[in-house]
């Protein structure tokens, strides 16, 4: 049973993220070009906020634009999140052999844990999306999609280019998911006992609606974003093409924290923040709705068939 159970929560998590991605891709490619533009770029068009930076792309690339890296997303999304959620459910299953209940810390333990082995899995996928967004009519398109990208990296930059920002994604990775899902936790455990005082009884764990789910979700997304929004950042900007000659504009993490720093200040670290929020709240909505309501289907179904 405990088999089926994490099975049934990678299939719940990778529905949740293939459709979140469908619904606000064009605000990560408008987050990506925000994030690596500071200023000293000649191929990315200054955008003056969200809503301009929108419509610019629109005008001037297209569909094709704003949806541009979307297979790497999808793929990466669907992945990450099935990957993450079977992780992080056979965390919380290991904990709960020796306890009748998680506390927080454990909860935190599990995300940070599901966290990190999602990025070792997924870092190549996002490198590609990443390089795929930033490329614009103001420069000739060195990669016409995700399996050229990946033949021209592996042949160009050699297989350690693929694991670039994987510093700083690690850390987001690991960081973002564990303050996440701890959030959502105790905060969906909160509206249980809420909903449980107010009715006067016992109610089980799937009696949230699909509008608790979305409550939850973005609130606990909008708490991680604050939080470690500038490794997203540092991340965007280490895994951008070379410069010409095949150098790259940043050697490491401390180089781009240095850089962004002394030409930028603070603001730096939180470009694009705009659009990762009006991407990121409704997502994490979506996603959360999509996973409780897949999953209790699931239970279900297997309920019936037992």
């Amino acid at each position: 049973m405990a088999a089926g159970w994490q099975w049934e929560n990678a299939a719940a998590g990778s529905a949740a993220g293939l459709a979140t991605v469908a619904f606000t891709h064009p605000f990560d490619v408008i987050r990506t070009r925000f994030q690596v533009n500071d200023g000293r770029l000649s191929y990315l068009p200054t955008y003056r906020n969200t809503p301009h930076a929108l419509f610019t792309i629109a005008r001037t690339e297209g569909l094709r634009g704003l949806y541009a890296g979307f297979y790497p997303a999808v793929l990466g999304s669907t992945i990450s999140w099935g990957l993450y959620f079977y992780f992080y459910s056979k965390a919380k299953q290991r904990y709960l052999r020796s306890r009748e209940e998680l506390s927080p810390g454990l909860h935190l333990a599990s995300a940070a844990e599901a966290g990190g082995l999602v990025c070792f899995c997924t870092n190549p996928i996002w490198l590609v999306k990443t390089r795929l967004q930033l490329q614009t009519p103001q420069q000739a398109r060195p990669y016409s999609g995700f399996h050229d990208a990946l033949r021209t990296i592996l042949k160009e930059e050699g297989w350690r280019a693929l694991y670039k920002g994987l510093v700083p994604g690690l850390f987001l990775q690991v960081t973002h998911g564990a303050i996440q899902f701890t959030a959502y936790e105790e905060l969906r455990k909160m509206a249980i006992n809420y909903r449980t005082e107010e009715n006067n009884s016992n109610l089980a764990d799937n009696s949230l609606d699909s509008f608790d789910y979305a409550m939850l979700g973005a609130s606990s997304k909008l708490a991680a974003i604050l939080l470690t929004y500038p490794c997203q950042v540092i991340r965007a900007r280490l895994q951008q093409r070379p410069c010409i000659q095949g150098i790259p504009k940043y050697m490491d993490t401390w180089h781009v924290m240095k850089e962004t720093a002394r030409f930028e200040g603070p603001r730096g670290f939180y470009k694009g923040i705009t659009a990762n929020m009006v991407k990121n709240a409704p997502a994490a909505s979506i996603t959360f709705i999509v996973y409780e309501n897949v999953l209790n289907m699931l239970k279900l179904a297997r309920r019936k068939d037992g």
